[in-house]
């Protein structure tokens, strides 16, 4: 079974408190965006596999504040060795979320190596991720984003949909102003 992307976000975001929320390239920008515009998501426009290093970055300088990366199969393929470099640093506050189409949903839904079996939550765990799961079907994920200590790795098995663009602002200086300034910084 699979679920739908836009349902998994909006749950991973619902409720979140001061939760830091930094989105990949493309679809999850859109994604956290459908959910709710909000000051402390920062969308990564044209930075393709950085998500989340981008976010160990924070879970580094916010300690005490919980972070969560969601990324796509592609982009999180593309950075492979962030999930190395995680699992070195052991940040107990971050969480790395993939929604895994299996398609490279922004060049044309071609399939990405996790359609023939490649299994980053594996991956992830190899890499020394203290929880490292494959997400098939619904579950409750507020526990392990907002409670459980990381590094957490959330491999979401998602149904491959095109779905209507729902974009952040575009300004990256607004952006990363807007961002520095909900983070107090």
């Amino acid at each position: 079974m699979k679920l739908h992307r836009r349902e998994v976000v909006k749950q991973l975001l619902a409720k979140r408190g001061n939760l830091l929320v930094v989105a990949g390239l493309g679809s999850t920008t859109w994604d956290i965006t459908a959910a709710g515009d909000h000051p402390l998501s920062f969308p990564t426009w044209g930075a393709m596999g950085q998500a989340a290093m981008m976010g160990l970055g924070l879970a580094l300088a916010q300690p005490k504040r919980r972070v969560l990366v969601i990324t796509g199969d592609g982009e999180m393929l593309m950075g492979l060795g962030s999930l190395a470099t995680i699992g070195v640093q052991q940040p107990k506050n971050l969480t790395v979320v993939v929604i895994d189409n299996e398609r490279y949903g922004e060049t044309g839904m071609q399939t990405t190596h996790t359609a023939s079996g490649i299994d980053l939550a594996a991956v992830a765990k190899a890499c020394g991720f203290k929880n490292s799961k494959v997400i098939t079907r619904k579950v409750d994920l507020r526990k392990i984003v907002h409670q459980t200590p990381g590094p957490n790795f959330l491999q979401i098995k998602v149904v491959a949909e095109k779905l209507p663009l729902v974009l952040p602002p575009q300004d990256g200086v607004e952006l990363v102003t807007r961002f520095r300034r909900a983070l107090g910084a």
